[in-house]
């Protein structure tokens, strides 16, 4: 059999889970769609009270649905290697043929899927209830930087599996902190063109930051002066999407020489 058949198959498998789930449990619309429209729906009123752009609602809406995908990669990637060691599937993964990267890689698939149609739902409803309306300047560019933005983040979330498990539970604390902050440095509700040069520039390294300032440009025509063209942030993207794989696959291959070399996962590393 050739070596990558039991790769995709592990990827495949290991997405089936997550892809299933959105037609066995209900609750997800209420729980993953109607509570963050009503945290966006604040953002709302409050603008329409200042009397701010009318496309600042069109912000909200993108920003409310864009935070889904880093909820998921916080919490269904960053932590599930952790967890998984917690109910004792860790071990199983490990004594596997498979990879870790394969694995890893199915949650992601999985993830993805779940959570843009979650987004899309998001975005149809909150459009509809605000009517919002849409000026798409370029949609193969969009598309491009959306996609590049998910394998970006998913990238990060694969990452970040392997430093919350070597670091424990202090992995589940960083993930509360990297919360509330990350959405106001990624302008989620708000044009990230609003912050100092220096600062912006900082987000830019959580590709949540590029992908929602390339997205509202591209979908409102003359809406808001982005951080930089959106052709320039979907080639940064790109290049973080490269970079956050490859050293996701670094720190999993460490991962499983560790796990050889000991025969256990240590919680915190001297």
């Amino acid at each position: 059999m050739p070596e990558w058949r039991p790769f995709v198959r592990t990827v495949f498998a290991r997405a089936y889970p997550r892809l299933i789930v959105n037609v066995r449990e209900k609750w997800w619309m209420f729980f993953d769609v109607l509570l963050p429209l009503v945290a966006l729906s604040a953002y709302v009123f409050v603008y329409r009270s200042i009397h701010a752009p009318e496309e600042f609602v069109g912000f909200v809406i993108l920003g409310g649905a864009m935070s889904a995908f880093w909820l998921n990669v916080l919490w269904a990637m960053g932590n599930q290697l952790y967890w998984e060691k917690e109910t004792g599937n860790l071990g199983l993964y490990i004594m596997s043929p498979s990879s870790l990267m394969a694995i890893l890689m199915g949650m992601a698939l999985g993830g993805m899927f779940a959570t843009t149609l979650r987004a899309a739902v998001i975005v149809t409803v909150g459009s509809l209830l605000f009517r919002v309306t849409y000026t798409v300047t370029n949609a193969p560019l969009l598309f491009a930087v959306f996609v590049f933005a998910l394998i970006a983040l998913y990238g990060m979330g694969m990452m970040f599996a392997s430093l919350f498990l070597l670091w424990g539970r202090e992995g589940w604390h960083i993930a509360n902190l990297a919360q509330e902050p990350v959405y106001l440095l990624s302008g989620t509700y708000f044009p990230i063109s609003g912050f100092n040069v220096w600062v912006a520039a900082g987000a830019s390294i959580i590709p949540l930051t590029l992908a929602l300032d390339a997205i509202r440009q591209l979908s409102f025509a003359g809406g808001t002066k982005g951080l930089l063209p959106p052709e320039m942030e979907g080639g940064i993207l790109a290049v973080l999407s490269v970079v956050f794989v490859f050293a996701a696959h670094r720190l999993l291959a460490y991962m499983e020489r560790l796990a050889v070399a000991e025969g256990k996962l240590t919680e915190s590393r001297a």
